[in-house]
């Protein structure tokens, strides 16, 4: 018997364990693709994390070459997907942007990070 009430408390651990090790909202994927190169302008960024994300705490930008924040400042997170947040964008000259994101899950824990792309023609 101390065996089986071991085992359930082991396996009732280790779900919990397992569920606080995907609670950090991490980047899953972005538009346009993380390093990629992009034929004109996007519109927009979109960021698609995995975890829902609180929109309160959530941030993006997009900068250029000189680190000045050239996206509209518009971020939103979605509603129906609260684990994708994006921002628009005016047209881009040609060259490398940064994309540069601070995100808080809605369990409270954050994640940052950066990438790039570039614009060509």
């Amino acid at each position: 018997m101390k065996t089986i009430v071991r085992q359930f408390v082991l396996c009732v651990a280790l779900q919990g364990w397992s569920v606080q090790a995907h609670a950090h909202a991490f980047l899953d994927r972005a538009r346009p693709a993380v390093g990629s190169t992009v034929h004109g302008s996007p519109a927009e960024i979109k960021l698609w994390f995995t975890a829902p994300l609180e929109p309160a705490f959530s941030t993006v930008k997009v900068l250029d070459k000189s680190g000045r924040q050239v996206d509209r400042k518009d971020k939103h997170i979605d509603e129906r997907d609260q684990t994708q947040m994006k921002v628009t964008l005016p047209p881009l000259a040609n060259g490398t942007y940064r994309v540069v994101w601070h995100v808080l899950s809605v369990d409270t824990h954050v994640t940052d990070g950066d990438f790039t792309f570039e614009v060509v023609p």
